[in-house]
């Protein structure tokens, strides 16, 4: 009623909101100023737009918020994804090693660059390389980095990150085929959000990731390589690793002798 009942306020405080300003900013520009036309609060300026009076503010303001929440959407839409439901039983079920999971650790609001991720679903093996300058083809020639490591690569799971707006062109790169999580899910890439956890713990969040050195981040691997799990049986990743490599050679060994 302070609004509704002095004239010159309300036209203010009607124009000012229909301008798109926030209560917030409002109220202290009416407070503030030398010559105002009253105090006002940003709690009254709330309740005068919830109240009868303010039905046109109201409907002002959530026509404003609609929009904008459209355009978010567009803008974050990737297209032609092959969501993580169509993945096969046996990655749900990580029987075989060459289908990871991949994220991106960023820096800071302050810092540059990122870390992708990759981890293999049963291994646990992980593979971690730094992009300081962070574009589309910067992330591709990442992962081909790490497709040379781990050229066992066949699928990949990963999120909507924006980075992976040309995920065709980066599945014809690597020859593998991508699978994405449901939006905001990303427990449906729990081994990658687990690896990257354990990345926190020496590189703590709003770290500048361009401020560390390549050294580094190849010990940061091959210290997450060498970690016993439970789950492994206790065996560490490299060793895992190192134990289906050694028998895919003894079988090709085997397969050329007998051919010959």
């Amino acid at each position: 009623m302070k609004i509704v009942g002095r004239s010159a306020l309300r036209e203010e405080v009607e124009w000012r909101l229909m301008d798109d300003q926030s209560p917030v900013a409002v109220a202290r520009r009416i407070t503030n100023r030398e010559k105002h036309l009253s105090s006002i609060s940003k709690n009254a300026i709330y309740r005068y737009i919830a109240s009868v009076y303010g039905r046109r503010l109201e409907a002002h303001r959530l026509r404003k918020r609609r929009r904008r929440s459209r355009k978010r959407g567009r803008r974050k839409s990737l297209s032609e994804r092959r969501f993580i439901d169509a993945r096969p039983g046996y990655i749900n079920a990580r029987r075989r090693i060459g289908d990871v999971e991949a994220d991106f650790v960023v820096s800071g609001k302050t810092g540059k660059g990122i870390l992708l991720t990759v981890a293999d679903r049963r291994s646990r093996a992980s593979f971690i390389e730094q992009i300081v300058n962070v574009t589309i083809p910067h992330v591709h020639r990442a992962f081909l980095r790490i497709k040379q490591k781990f050229p066992e690569m066949k699928t990949m799971t990963t999120d909507n990150d924006l980075l992976f707006a040309r995920h065709k062109e980066l599945e014809q790169l690597l020859d593998i085929i991508i699978y994405f999580c449901h939006q905001y899910h990303s427990w449906e890439k729990g081994t990658i959000e687990n690896t990257n956890g354990v990345i926190r713990r020496d590189i703590p969040k709003g770290s500048d990731i361009s401020r560390y050195a390549k050294r580094f981040v190849r010990n940061l691997e091959a210290k997450l390589n060498r970690r016993p799990m439970a789950c492994l049986k206790d065996r560490t990743p490299q060793e895992v690793l190192d134990i289906y490599r050694k028998r895919i050679r003894r079988n090709k060994k085997h397969r050329a002798e007998r051919v010959s």
